[in-house]
Parts: structure tokens; C-alpha cells; sequence
């Protein structure tokens, strides 16, 4: 005879913890870079890097003005050498001209104290500065050029971002450590030695930039790792241990899809746990494409988690054999790009378009239940369905689509619905 099902226990979840939704943001002291707030109760802030030569003023210039448009809130660029750090005010001169004042981060490793030596005007107009204490300087030097870096922050009110890089790890710190843990009763395994070692020259170097006279309110830290359990790993042991604001990013993410997923898979999760102030997707540009991808990513990673809206996204279905054609994937992509290229203009004119919700579907299956959910959504005609493509708007049937123009008279559709319901909101 069978046993009767026992029943599930009760749930003893904390009722403070969200059943739905992300996580409270960790506290984290609120760091101002340029205009942007970053940490306290600021949104999570989207980064990018350029890959130009930067004392190529032009091509570094346009390059941060892409990343900008794309989305790109702060933009950090290399210095690495006189002529890199002599060409950074003429770059933020330049973007100034153009009513872009997007705030700028230096990027130093090895000779940083050298480069904002020599070139105040550099030291100046960067937003922020980027130290990496496994590779500020060596030996007897590392704590005196690491000191120097801060002593910079502290002359030009500048915040700094202390990163640490499981590739630049401080092999001293390391072997320390490595020392210590063979002293204890249950050695740690290598893997949480390297962890704790990353963790530790984050935290005290941060200590030591307080020390220094570096406000706590002026200091981000990061500890990047390229594996995805590794990272999220570090960064909850690193949030519980101080309340810096943090930078989140998988470093060496990849290339393509396989970039894009680790990326997701491992800042999601933290995300989630509500930890992050300000999150950089590390792609490998694919031969041709615009660095501006990894921007579109970290945006809709924050999108599609409900934490923060950038453009309109567009809900269309994979596609299957009762779809006739591949018009409702054309469509689709129509419809992402159209909205994404004018979503500059609508912040501006028209705010609040980017909570906008798109449907293309592409048969009577699920199209007519999805177009009603979103605020305009069009099914399009499927195999054996009657050529005409219903558009709803909020909910309701508005206009039957049919002919040669639908994805332009879609298109118009979507920019009049944005006039009438955001267009309001900017005149008033």
C-alpha cells in the first residue's frame, strides 16, 4: 500500500526577504565620479572602457561619444604612457564641445604616479582613477607609488576605483597567506586561499587610502575574477566585509554569446542578492562590431531583472513551424533598433518612453495574449491565418495591419503612441 504524501514543511523564509523581486541593495557609502552618483541609494550605473590608442585624440574622442549615445554612463580610458595622459583633457576638451560630460577614468597600472606627475592637466580632467595594487609598483616601492596615487586623489578631489585582478594578484600578499594557511589545523584549499588573498588587497588597500586621507566616500572597490562561481564567491564575501560601494564585472568574459552568458550568469545572481553599485560587461568585440555591444548588454541585464530601465524592449517569439516566414523576426529587430536609435532623443523629449513594452509576435498561438500585455504588441499572420496582422494597444484591439507596409506602419504606430503618452509628460 502506498504511503499518502507528507506535507511540505512551513516556509521559514525571513519575511523581511522579498518573495519577488531582487534583494535590498546592500548599503554601500555613495561615491560621486563627475555627476554620477555611484553606491547609497543611487541605481546600479552602467560602465564601459574604450579600446582605442588614447592619445589618439580623435579616434578616443569619437569612440567614448559611441559609448556615450549607446548608454555608457562612465567611460574609462588606458593611460599607460606621456603621450596617453597629455592627450586626456584635449579628449574631455573635445567631448565638452560636444555637449557630452561624460565623466572619464584614468586606467594606470606600473607608472601612474609618473604619468599624473608630469601632467597635471590629465590629473585634472579625469573623473576618477583606476589603481590596481598588484601591479602599482614592486618591492619596497609598491607602498610608497600606491601612496603617491592617493596622495594625487586627495590634491584633485578625484575618487579612486582600487581593482584588484585575479591576473595582477600582489604575489606578496599571496604568499602570505599561502604561508599562513599551511600553518593552520585544517589547511584551506589553494582556490579560497587565492580568493581570500584578492579580498584582503582589496579591503587593505582601501584601509590604507583612508589612512592616507582619502575620504571613504570616495573610494569603489572591485575584485574581478574571469570564473563565474569564483566571482560571485568573492564579491559576497567582499560586500560582507565592508561597505565600499562596488564595481561588479566577470574580467576576460569572452567572446560573443559565450561573454554575454558568463557575464549574465554571474552579476545576475548578485545583482539578485543586491549586491553592485556600478557593473561593466567585459566582451570581446566580435571582428567588426561596435564596442558599444557590451553597453546594450549591461543595460538589458539590468532591464530584463527589473532593476532599471534604458529603451523599450521588445517581446517576439522564437519562431516555429506555424510561422510562414521570417517577416516577424525582421520586424522584431526593426521595431529593437528603431526604438534603441531614438531613445537618446526620448529621454529628453518624451521620459518615461523607456518603460514602454513591445510585442512582435508571430502566429495566432500566443501572438493576440501577448500583444494585449504589452502596450502595443502585433500578431502577424502564421501559416494557414488570414493575412492580416491585429495591433493592440494597452490591452485593446486598435487597427488590422494587411499589405506591403506593415513594419512601417507599425513603426509609426509606436512613435505615435510615444507622443501621446509620454509627450505629456515633457510639456508639463
Amino acid at each position: 500500500m502506498f504511503a499518502l504524501p507528507q506535507p511540505l514543511p512551513p516556509c521559514h523564509a525571513d519575511p523581511a526577504t522579498p518573495v519577488f523581486g531582487p534583494a535590498p541593495r546592500r548599503p554601500a557609502r555613495q561615491v560621486r565620479i563627475g555627476g554620477v552618483a555611484v553606491g547609497g541609494d543611487a541605481p546600479v550605473v552602467v560602465q564601459s572602457m574604450t579600446n582605442t590608442d588614447t592619445a589618439d585624440v580623435a579616434s578616443t574622442a569619437r569612440q567614448v561619444a559611441d559609448l556615450w549615445r549607446a548608454g555608457s554612463e562612465l567611460v574609462r580610458v588606458t593611460v599607460n604612457n606621456p603621450e596617453s595622459a597629455a592627450a586626456v583633457p584635449r579628449i574631455v576638451e573635445r567631448l565638452a564641445m560636444q555637449g557630452i560630460e561624460v565623466p572619464i577614468i584614468g586606467d594606470f597600472h606600473y607608472n601612474g604616479h609618473q604619468l599624473l606627475e608630469r601632467e597635471p592637466a590629465c590629473a585634472q580632467a579625469l573623473a576618477k582613477y583606476r589603481i590596481n595594487p598588484g601591479n602599482v609598483g614592486f618591492g619596497r616601492k609598491k607602498d610608497l607609488q600606491f601612496a603617491q596615487l592617493i596622495e594625487f586623489a586627495i590634491r584633485y578631489d578625484k575618487p579612486v576605483r582600487i581593482g584588484v585582478n585575479w591576473g595582477s594578484l600582489d604575489q606578496a600578499l599571496a604568499a602570505m597567506l599561502m604561508d599562513e594557511n599551511a600553518q593552520r589545523a585544517e589547511p584551506w584549499d589553494a582556490g579560497r586561499v587565492l580568493r581570500e588573498a584578492l579580498i584582503r588587497s582589496a579591503i587593505d588597500s582601501a584601509e590604507r587610502a583612508v589612512e592616507l586621507g582619502l575620504g571613504r566616500d570616495r573610494i569603489v572597490l572591485s575584485a574581478k575574477v574571469s570564473g563565474v562561481q569564483e566571482l560571485v564567491a568573492v564579491y559576497r564575501d567582499l560586500a560582507r566585509r565592508c561597505d565600499f560601494a562596488l564595481h561588479l564585472g566577470l574580467t576576460e568574459a569572452g567572446i560573443g554569446s559565450k561573454g554575454i552568458v558568463a557575464s549574465s550568469a554571474a552579476l545576475a545572481v548578485l545583482l539578485q542578492e543586491g549586491i553592485g553599485d556600478t557593473i561593466r560587461i567585459s566582451l570581446t568585440p566580435e571582428p567588426g562590431a561596435s564596442r558599444t555591444q557590451e553597453v546594450v548588454v549591461a543595460q538589458e541585464l539590468l532591464q530584463t531583472m527589473g532593476l532599471r530601465a534604458f529603451t523599450p524592449m521588445v517581446t517576439a517569439c522564437p519562431g516555429c513551424g506555424r510561422t510562414t516566414s521570417e517577416f516577424f523576426q525582421e520586424l522584431a529587430q526593426v521595431v529593437q533598433e528603431h526604438v534603441r536609435a531614438k531613445m537618446p532623443e526620448w529621454k529628453i523629449s518624451h521620459p518615461g518612453a523607456e518603460n514602454m513594452t513591445l510585442a512582435v509576435m508571430g502566429c495566432v498561438v500566443n501572438g493576440p495574449g501577448e500583444s494585449r500585455h504589452a502596450n502595443i504588441g502585433i500578431s502577424l499572420p502564421g501559416t494557414g491565418e488570414a493575412p492580416s496582422a491585429p495591433v493592440f494597444i494597452d490591452g485593446e484591439k486598435a487597427v488590422t495591419l494587411r499589405g506591403d507596409n506593415i513594419a512601417r506602419e507599425f513603426v509609426g504606430l509606436v512613435d505615435d503612441y510615444v507622443q501621446r503618452t509620454y509627450g505629456r509628460r515633457a510639456d508639463a
